[in-house]
C-alpha cells in the first residue's frame, strides 16, 4: 500500500482520472471525415497544394486531388465542403501557461497601455467595473513607456483605495501590488524577501515600492482566494476559444494538478477543443514515481509530457542568472530561484530521469543555461540512456562556448523568437 500526502493523494485521483479516460473514452471518432474543394496548403515542398484531405481516427489517410479523394469516400464518410477557402494545418505553441493565460484573457489587459497615464487610467477603470475584488492579469511592461521607472503602488493607490491589486509583467516574473493587497498580505517594510526572490524597497524609506520578483510574489499570492472550480473551469474555455480563434490545436503546457483536472473534466465533456501535452511542476515527481507513470502517459488529447523547473527569472526583472552583473545595476548577477539554489532540482532531476520523467527547465541568464547544461550532462553520464528528450526552455542568453554543447547533448533549445524583441 503506498503512502501519499494529501495533496498526493488528490494528485494521484487526478492521475486515475486519467487513466480511466484513456480506457474508456474513443482517442476519435472511427468515422472517416472528407475535407474536398479547397485550397489546402500541405508544408509539403514537393506537393505545397492540395483539393482535398480525409482522416480517420485523427490520421490524415490521404492528400489529393478531389477525384483521387473519391476513392476514400464512402456512405458513412462525414465530407466537408470547404467551397474553395484555405485550410492550413494546425499550429502547435510549445510553451503556454494555458489556464493563467484564460484568467488574463478575463481579467484587466495592461499590454494595450503605451504610457504611465494609460496604465493608471486602465486599472482605475478595471477597478470602477469590477468593485471589491481582487484585479490580477496585467501584463504590462515598463519599457513600453515614456517614463522606464518601474512602476510603484503611489501610482494606483489612489484609483484602487478599496480593491486590492496584484498585477504582472507580461513576462510573468514581476508584480505590482497596491497598499491594499500588500496591508491583506501583511507584508511591510520588515518583511524579508525570501530565497530566490525580491521585495523591492524604496532606498530612503525601507517601505515597498509594491514590486515583487520571482519568488516573493508568493507573499502576495497565498493571500489572494484561491479561484473556484467554476472559475477554472471558465478560464481554461476561454482559453481554448482564444486557440480554436488563432487556429492552435495543440499546446504544450505549464500545468499545475488543479489545471490537470480542469482539462480531464474537459476532455470527458469532450469540450477539449485542444490536444494539451502537460508539464507538470517537477516537484510532483514522486507522485508519477509512485504511480509508474513515464512520459507520455494518457490520451490523443490529453499527455503526461515532460517536468517543469526553474533555473532562474527573467531580464526584464533583472533576475535572470548571468555570469557579469548588470549594467544597470552592478550589485546583482540576477538570482537562481529557491529549488535551483537549495539543491532540489538537482535532485529531483536526476531521480525523475531514472524513471523516465522528460525534464525542460527555465534558464534565461548565461549563467543558468551553463549551470543547466553541466546538470544534464552529469545525467546522461550517471543515468542509463533512453530516449530523455532534455529542454532547456528560452535558452535566452548563452556563451558562444556552450553553444555546441546543445547538440552534442542532445538538448533541445526551446526558444521563443520574440524574447529578442521583449526581454531581451
Amino acid at each position: 500500500m503506498l503512502n501519499f500526502d494529501p495533496a498526493g493523494a488528490k494528485f494521484m485521483r487526478y492521475l486515475i482520472f486519467l487513466y480511466l479516460t484513456v480506457s474508456s473514452v474513443a482517442l476519435f471518432a472511427q468515422s472517416r471525415v472528407a475535407y474536398i474543394h479547397g485550397k489546402i496548403y500541405t508544408v509539403d515542398e514537393k506537393r505545397p497544394w492540395a483539393e482535398a484531405v480525409v482522416a480517420q481516427s485523427g490520421k490524415i489517410i490521404f492528400v489529393g486531388s478531389d477525384a483521387d479523394a473519391r476513392k476514400w469516400i464512402d456512405p458513412q464518410t462525414t465530407t466537408v465542403d470547404l467551397q474553395g477557402k484555405l485550410m492550413l494545418p494546425g499550429f502547435i505553441d510549445d510553451h503556454t501557461h494555458f489556464i493563467s493565460g484564460g484568467f488574463y484573457l478575463l481579467g484587466v489587459d495592461l499590454r494595450q497601455a503605451h504610457s504611465t497615464k494609460e496604465f493608471i487610467r486602465i486599472i482605475k477603470d478595471y477597478a470602477a467595473q469590477h468593485p471589491w475584488q481582487w484585479i490580477q492579469g496585467g501584463d504590462w511592461d515598463h519599457e513600453a513607456w515614456e517614463i522606464k521607472d518601474l512602476p510603484t503602488k503611489e501610482m494606483i493607490d489612489s484609483v484602487t483605495p478599496g480593491t486590492p491589486v496584484f498585477i504582472n509583467r507580461f513576462d510573468g516574473h514581476m508584480s505590482l501590488a497596491n497598499s491594499y493587497a500588500l496591508k491583506l498580505a501583511g507584508v511591510d517594510r520588515t518583511t524579508v524577501s525570501p530565497p530566490g526572490g525580491i521585495i523591492v524597497k524604496d532606498p530612503k524609506t525601507g517601505e515597498p515600492t509594491g514590486i515583487f520578483k520571482d519568488d516573493a510574489t508568493d507573499l502576495i499570492t497565498r493571500a489572494i482566494p484561491e479561484p473556484s472550480s467554476t472559475q477554472y473551469k471558465a478560464a481554461a474555455l476561454r482559453g481554448l476559444q482564444e486557440a480554436r480563434e488563432q487556429g492552435f490545436t495543440g499546446i504544450q503546457d505549464i500545468t499545475f494538478p488543479k489545471d490537470l483536472a480542469i482539462y480531464q473534466e474537459l476532455e470527458k465533456e469532450n469540450k477539449l477543443t485542444c490536444r494539451v501535452y502537460t508539464r507538470l511542476p517537477i516537484s510532483e515527481y514522486k507522485n508519477l514515481v509512485n504511480a509508474g507513470i513515464h512520459a507520455g502517459f494518457g490520451s490523443d488529447r490529453l499527455k503526461i509530457g515532460s517536468l517543469k523547473a526553474f533555473a532562474d527569472g527573467s531580464l526584464g526583472s533583472s533576475t535572470a542568472l548571468f555570469f557579469d552583473p548588470y549594467d544597470q545595476d552592478k550589485t546583482t548577477r540576477g538570482i537562481a530561484l529557491g529549488d535551483m539554489a537549495s539543491g532540489n532540482i538537482r535532485r529531483w532531476a536526476f531521480e525523475a530521469d531514472s524513471a523516465h520523467l522528460q525534464i525542460s527547465i527555465h534558464a534565461i541568464g548565461d549563467s543558468a543555461n551553463y549551470l543547466i547544461l553541466n546538470l544534464f550532462e552529469d545525467i546522461i553520464r550517471k543515468n542509463p540512456a533512453w530516449d530523455r528528450r532534455f529542454r532547456i526552455e528560452h535558452a535566452q542568453h548563452v556563451r558562444f562556448e556552450d553553444l555546441p554543447r546543445f547538440a552534442a547533448l542532445h538538448v533541445i533549445a526551446s526558444v521563443q523568437p520574440y524574447h529578442a524583441i521583449d526581454d531581451g
